[in-house]
């Protein structure tokens, strides 16, 4: 499978760097997968209604050409050709594109369609938007476990999209949060989703700026599984595996980075 690494919605938090959506575009023989949409285009024409109040603290760009549909045409493939879209959550930020490919299939955990539109807590409501789904998406309902993947005790390989996609139950950053692991045959390209928002989670030669901590710890869902989750994934990262590349959603750095060895 190839794997094109998209920047699908640049944001400028105060205090901290630009930060992106990093949203990867999987070419497979079933047509092509979304791992996240990052911001859409019904976002950049409506953002007090799509992106609500969270826009004056974020302060995404939400220009239509970092859309995914638009760079998808840009790369010569049809909005239609995108059949299944897997999101790592439910986080305005991961999925504004939905409403622009309304034919896909949309894969989440069960855990977080329960704590996203099924019976969210008071603290839920607050983080989701409803709007972002009111076009009704085919949302498809998955449980990781049993599976082991790396040291990730709950996983599932995704066979009724292809071959080489793997979803990793990593709750925290919200109740049914998710990795995405792609093989995309050189190596494998792990998505962090949220469950870590800079290279020096990982890295120990890096720092993590005070802000995107303190983002991170106030957000959670539980703080104590995203900590948990950071010593899950340091260890893989010492591991050093030469087939694996680690990313995350928001993390400038390891965006270049992916794209330059892509």
């Amino acid at each position: 499978m190839k794997v094109h690494h998209l920047n699908c919605g640049t944001m400028n938090p105060p205090t901290i760097a630009p930060v992106v959506c990093h949203v990867l575009l999987v070419e497979t023989g079933n047509g092509l997968v979304l791992v996240d949409t990052g911001f859409g285009a019904h976002d950049c024409a409506d953002p007090a209604g799509r992106v609500g109040p969270l826009r004056h603290f974020l302060k995404p760009i939400l220009s239509p050409e970092e859309t995914a549909a638009h760079q998808i045409e840009q790369l010569g493939f049809r909005r239609d050709d995108v059949r299944h879209i897997v999101v790592t959550h439910l986080d305005l930020d991961h999925i504004g594109g939905l409403s622009d490919f309304p034919h896909a299939q949309v894969h989440v955990t069960a855990a977080e369609a329960l704590g996203a539109i099924i019976s969210p807590s008071r603290f839920e409501k607050t983080r989701y938007r409803c709007t972002q789904w009111a076009h009704k998406p085919n949302i498809v309902e998955h449980d990781p476990q049993g599976e082991k993947w790396r040291g990730f005790a709950a996983a599932k390989e995704l066979d009724e999209i292809s071959p080489g996609i793997v979803l990793i139950s990593l709750p925290g950053h919200t109740r049914g949060h998710a990795c995405v692991a792609v093989d995309a045959g050189h190596r494998w390209v792990l998505h962090g989703g949220d469950s870590f928002f800079h290279h020096g989670t990982l890295d120990p030669h890096s720092t993590v700026p005070r802000g995107l901590t303190a983002m991170e710890t106030l957000i959670a869902f539980d703080r104590k599984m995203v900590r948990d989750n950071h010593a899950r994934l340091q260890e893989l990262y010492r591991r050093a595996d030469p087939d694996l590349f680690i990313v995350c959603s928001h993390d400038s750095t390891l965006y270049k980075r992916a794209r330059a060895h892509a």
